[in-house]
């Protein structure tokens, strides 16, 4: 009896240590169901079918192919039709159109199709015949602009950019950036006023052929 009296007193000290002991994971109370304070924390479903917030994707427009102007003049206004008619047409050296065009063909070709006749050559021909803008009109639209010692040459639009044929590329629209401005050598004018004139002038009237009438006598006059 003693030997049970020990057990039983043993046991019972035990089961209070254990309660005591705040080492031991303590049961709690969780939607009528008991579950220990180190068992993983289960979120509600609700949270799983929360929709979530996206961000619209960013769209990087391209720049734009060509410049939108507004020609005041008439001329202008046709001249830049010309140019813009035969952007996207590949370079070819020594080619006027009107499927391929070198830089000096392009310039040439552009001025041809609003009227403005001259001699057809390589940039530096136009350099020498052409006369220099006046101050201050440099990036006037129309202008001849030419690079890399007149080996280039290419169409003004205004202070920003210039058409042209370009060997990698052929005829486009490029901004005057750092690598352009740094290789231009200037600048000339095309007269177009004289050389409309001019060939207004050269230009062979149409004669209307004479007709001689013939007449034909009646069956009873001899």
């Amino acid at each position: 009896m003693v030997l049970s009296a020990a057990l039983f007193l043993a046991n019972n000290a035990l089961a209070q240590s254990s309660e005591a002991d705040p080492r031991l994971p303590q049961p709690t109370r969780t939607n009528n169901t008991n579950r220990l304070e180190t068992d993983p924390t289960v979120l509600p479903a609700v949270e799983e079918t929360r929709p979530r917030t996206v961000a619209p994707p960013v769209i990087n427009k391209p720049a734009p192919l060509a410049p939108s102007i507004t020609a005041e003049a008439g001329f202008d206004r046709q001249l830049l039709t010309a140019i813009q008619d035969h952007v996207g047409a590949p370079y070819h050296f020594n080619r006027t159109g009107p499927d391929s065009f070198d830089c000096s063909g392009l310039v040439w070709r552009a001025f041809q199709d609003v009227g403005v006749n001259f001699q057809r050559g390589p940039a530096r021909s136009y350099w020498a015949t052409f006369e220099t803008p006046p101050k201050g009109e440099e990036f006037k639209f129309g202008t001849l602009v030419f690079f890399s010692n007149l080996a280039h040459v290419g169409i003004v639009v205004d202070g920003k950019g210039f058409y042209h044929s370009a060997r990698h590329g052929g005829v486009m629209y490029s901004p005057f950036n750092d690598y352009w401005l740094s290789r231009i050598d200037g600048f000339r004018r095309v007269p177009m006023a004289t050389l409309m004139a001019n060939s207004a002038v050269q230009k062979p009237k149409l004669v209307k052929p004479t007709v001689m009438i013939t007449p034909v006598k009646p069956n009873n006059q001899k």
